[in-house]
């Protein structure tokens, strides 16, 4: 029987202003309305499918993504975590978080999502520039910005994150390091500081923009991790920095291969059951038909074969130890299974290993998918 994991829940709002040219994530630009009470029984129906999953367990982490949650007003955030809490126990220490847009935010509504119990918010910030927001599709001015990092930064929330990107279409180095120094100057427990990728089913995949040489970017990474370091940031995943003892717990409990239940719009599960198996769950992407009842949209089990590349895809993304002892307890799998690819994986010097642990190494982080392509199997 396997060791089950601490559980999270991710809860999809799946509108947005305006599709942004970089953006993959399941998200529809608003064209009227949004049905907000109506979405909110659908979620509270969508939970009730995969409540006999969890077997009552306890509930650590809540994030609430999209989309552009900050759409919903607080006193919608507030009717949503309140019939969380009537259908599942939370953890007294439950880290509850919330994505914000910069233009869709006023003192009013933040006070009433920490009234609500939100005690994190991350916002998606990207840059702090006006030709950069221009060149990526952003809604909102460089004003705006600033001006909602302030609000966050003055409620007195256990945490607050800074979503910030590199690498931006006509982006100097100059520019990516003046977007990281203001973002520092706010002094964020967290930043998510990470490059722009061209993703499929994007406006810039169909429009490729010009985008800095692979030499520019690793100058703006090499500085910029000088800088964050300087400042007192620990970069604890690839594209995670954060002060001490302010991880954040939702994303960490991913990378850890943890539990989490998957609602609304696209979302996606991961719940292991007593009996050892790990059931994946995806519900339906379009907000017409989840809000016509269709919920789900798979359901399956992990098969063995896929596990290890199921468990190191998310633990090599940690700048951690990993427990050798962790793979058997999280996949039920001896470490004879996965014997040939850890040992390539030494020999490319991707990873280090110790009777105790694996450590991922600077190369092993640079050239990740090749390492991961290790634990493939046909």
């Amino acid at each position: 029987m396997l060791t089950l994991p601490n559980l999270g829940l991710y809860i999809h709002i799946p509108w947005c202003l305006k599709k942004c040219s970089y953006c993959d994530f399941n998200s529809y630009a608003l064209e009227k309305e949004i049905p907000v009470y109506d979405y909110i029984n659908h979620l509270f129906n969508d939970l009730h499918l995969d409540l006999p999953l969890i077997s009552g367990r306890k509930i650590h982490t809540i994030f609430i993504g999209g989309g552009t949650p900050s759409l919903l007003n607080s006193k919608s955030i507030q009717l949503l975590l309140h019939g969380i809490r009537t259908r599942l126990e939370l953890s007294n220490t439950a880290e509850i978080t919330i994505e914000v847009n910069p233009s869709i935010l006023e003192i009013d509504r933040c006070n009433g999502y920490k009234n609500a119990g939100i005690n994190r918010i991350s916002i998606g910030v990207q840059s702090f520039q006006k030709s950069s927001l221009q060149n990526i599709g952003r809604t909102y001015t460089s004003h705006e910005v600033r001006r909602a990092v302030k609000i966050v930064s003055s409620l007195g929330l256990r945490s607050f994150n800074i979503d910030l990107m590199h690498g931006l279409p006509n982006q100097s180095l100059a520019d990516a390091l003046n977007d990281l120094r203001l973002a520092i100057s706010f002094n964020p427990p967290h930043l998510s500081w990470y490059q722009l990728m061209i993703e499929p089913h994007t406006l810039f995949f169909t429009r490729p923009p010009q985008l800095p040489h692979e030499d520019h970017l690793w100058a703006i990474f090499e500085q910029g991790h000088k800088l964050l370091c300087a400042a007192g940031y620990q970069q604890y995943e690839i594209s995670s920095y954060s002060k001490s003892h302010f991880y954040c717990e939702h994303n960490l409990n991913y990378w850890r291969f943890g539990d989490y239940l998957g609602i609304g719009c696209g979302a996606h599960g991961k719940l292991t059951q007593p009996d050892g198996t790990i059931i994946r769950t995806s519900k339906t992407l379009h907000p017409r038909k989840f809000m016509s009842g269709n919920y789900l949209s798979k359901r399956y089990a992990i098969n063995n074969s896929a596990k290890p590349i199921e468990f190191f895809m998310n633990r090599f993304r940690l700048l951690e130890m990993t427990p050798r002892s962790e793979y058997k307890l999280c996949t039920g799998l001896s470490e004879d299974s996965i014997r040939s690819p850890i040992n390539r994986a030494i020999e490319e010097g991707y990873i280090t290993e110790t009777s105790t642990s694996w450590m991922v190494t600077q190369k092993g982080t640079l050239f990740l998918n090749s390492l991961l392509e290790l634990f493939l199997t046909d």
